[in-house]
């Protein structure tokens, strides 16, 4: 399941960092995650991790990462609580772990789809499994 939220309105200064062929990527992914229910914006770690306390266990959102080196971080509710994945952006991709996409969402839809047969494991989680 998924916490919903509307996006905010334009774009936070730190897109406009980028080349153009990376700019044509941030903007068509920043479009598709503004109209999806699950991107919530400059949220904080603590309050991303608020609002997936009292969620069901696999509840996630897409936030603005506060890293200047990530743009988007994705907050899961795991079994033992709220944490926080970066998804970093090189080349024109987004990546975690060792799935990559030129778009946000279709990266958390491999992600989803690959995880149910093999978990991902990251040291922020504590040895749980991201299924």
């Amino acid at each position: 399941s998924v916490l919903p939220s509307p996006a905010p309105p334009g774009l936070p200064d730190r897109f406009r960092m980028f080349r153009s062929c990376e700019w044509e990527v941030l903007e068509r992914s920043l479009n598709i995650l503004q109209a999806s229910d699950f991107y919530w914006g400059p949220l904080s770690v603590g309050e991303a991790h608020a609002k997936l306390q009292g969620e069901p266990v696999g509840t996630y959102l897409v936030r603005d990462s506060s890293q200047g080196n990530c743009l988007f971080s994705l907050s899961v509710r795991m079994p033992t609580g709220p944490v926080s994945l970066r998804i970093s952006f090189q080349e024109g991709y987004f990546r975690l772990k060792n799935w990559f996409s030129d778009c946000v969402v279709r990266l958390l839809e491999l992600v989803v789809a690959g995880t149910r047969n093999n978990p991902l494991h990251f040291d922020e989680m504590g040895g749980t499994p991201l299924v």
